[in-house]
């Protein structure tokens, strides 16, 4: 099953997510696949945040780029948080779209459970320099293909999940 939790910055949609693939995972452990690149103090913050909450629960792994050869040996169900950094991750290194949307589909097409999180960035104004429409672009793209190929989609906001899909 592919379940996809998408909202804004701060919606609640990490900490959704982890307790919807521990109830979904029952008594086995499932994996934290965290995609961020430890690149300045605030992102170790946000980071020490999530590990935090964590703790335990989860088999962590760690992987800013290739997410499916990261999956490839998991046995039970796995949480990507999250896609936004992934795609922000890909740009920065100067992956094409084209490479960034067929590494998505291949790893929306692994057949194990994920649960994906992802930031909704396209409720705001268009951005005003090209790299930020570049990323918003993607982004949306990719949200578009993981909501189609998603079996459950939850937007999340103030904390809470609407069942989209």
């Amino acid at each position: 099953m592919k379940t996809l939790f998408i909202g804004g910055v701060k919606s609640g949609k990490s900490r959704l997510a982890e307790a919807y693939i521990l109830a979904q995972a029952g008594q086995v452990q499932p994996y934290y696949l965290a995609t961020t690149e430890l690149l300045d103090a605030g992102m170790r913050a946000r980071i020490a945040e999530h590990q935090a909450r964590r703790q335990a629960a989860f088999s962590t792994l760690e992987e800013p780029l290739d997410l499916l050869a990261a999956v490839q040996g998991c046995t039970a169900p796995v949480l990507v948080e999250c896609v936004t950094m992934w795609l922000n991750n890909m740009l920065y290194h100067h992956y094409g779209e084209a490479e960034i949307l067929a590494r998505l589909a291949a790893l929306l097409a692994w057949p194990g459970d994920l649960v994906l999180v992802h930031n909704e960035v396209g409720l705001g104004v268009i951005p005003d320099n090209a790299l930020a429409r570049q990323f918003v672009d993607l982004s949306g793209k990719a949200a578009q293909m993981m909501g189609a190929a998603c079996d459950k989609v939850f937007f999340c906001s103030a904390g809470l999940a609407l069942p989209m899909k």
